[in-house]
């Protein structure tokens, strides 16, 4: 019961919440917040909602943990070394059981670049096949990214891949949990997986559900599959709690309302505006008004609104 307040208080609030005007809330550590118990024995650092920057040193996504009872598992290697062991820092506040495992949620740079941390501890890392062929492709250039963004805060920071990969699920039992990695099917980049815990009826997805902050569709995002992959393998999951990529804990109607929802309302104005003959130009001004509220709406709603009439041109 107590969890679910808290999941229904963070969805109530997350609208005040959600600001890139949040100054740093947590200055002890590098980490922008201080981890938080969303339902027994599963925690997550919430990241800011803003791009990553020196002053949130990178922590712009969510870094999670799960104490089972005889180790923990985390979830994403985070954006860089110094980020991966302050979380650690975090974890042995909690717990003396050690770390046994990591996930990494996909091949981006906030996801792998703090592999190099764990990596040194001896902790196995486990992702997608497709994220680990991400990473080896553009993890030189996230890597260059983030040292011209974080500067010193960067220190230490190097290219580690996973250890080991999977194509369709990783099943974990670990002490008290049943610990699931799942690749449900193509959405936002190369090797989304989400993690679910089915006893708990928690799911970790990752940046297959955004909430707070704008999604952001990339060159190889195919909006049509996200839809599907969602319909069809993510919602049905059933997850009374979800704790997603970006912003604050949640459920999966506030999820859905913000990412499959979207997506869909994206897609059908650019649909729209192809069908009366509309160039590219016009495309990225298309109407995103009930969406302006969002955190990163500035950054992302042009890109995204140009890249949806780019893919569903040649559909």
């Amino acid at each position: 019961m107590r969890a679910l307040s808290l999941i229904a208080a963070l969805a109530a609030a997350a609208p005040l919440w959600a600001s890139e005007d949040i100054a740093d809330q947590y200055p002890a550590s590098v980490l922008y917040s201080k981890p938080v118990e969303v339902i027994p024995h599963v925690y997550a650092a919430i990241g800011a909602t803003a791009p990553p920057t020196y002053e949130n040193a990178g922590h712009n996504n969510n870094l999670s943990f799960i104490v089972t009872g005889d180790g923990v598992v985390v979830m994403n290697g985070g954006g860089s070394y110094q980020l991966a062991q302050a979380l650690h820092a975090e974890i042995r506040t909690v717990t003396d059981q050690p770390v046994k495992l990591v996930f990494d949620e996909n091949g981006q740079g906030h996801a792998m670049l703090g592999n190099s941390y764990w990596a040194d501890q001896g902790v196995p890392i486990v992702a997608h096949a497709d994220a680990a062929e991400a990473f080896e492709e553009d993890g030189a250039g996230s890597l260059r990214a983030a040292q011209e963004r974080l500067k010193e805060r960067a220190d230490d920071t190097r290219l580690v891949g996973p250890t080991e990969t999977f194509d369709d699920e990783y099943i974990v039992e670990m002490g008290d949990m049943r610990i699931e990695a799942r690749y449900l099917g193509p959405a936002h980049s190369p090797g989304d997986i989400v993690v679910w815990l089915p006893e708990q009826s928690l799911v970790i997805s990752g940046d297959m559900a955004f909430h707070e902050r704008m999604l952001p569709i990339f060159g190889d995002t195919m909006t049509a599959d996200w839809i599907e992959t969602w319909e069809t393998a993510f919602e049905p999951i059933g997850a009374t709690y979800v704790i997603p990529g970006h912003g604050h804990p949640t459920n999966m109607d506030q999820v859905r309302r913000y990412t499959r929802d979207y997506l869909v309302y994206l897609r059908e104005k650019i649909g729209a505006h192809l069908d009366a003959g509309g160039d590219l130009a016009d495309a990225y001004y298309v109407d995103q008004s009930p969406y302006t509220h969002l955190d990163t709406f500035e950054e992302l709603a042009t890109k995204n609104a140009g890249r949806v009439y780019e893919q569903m041109e040649f559909e």
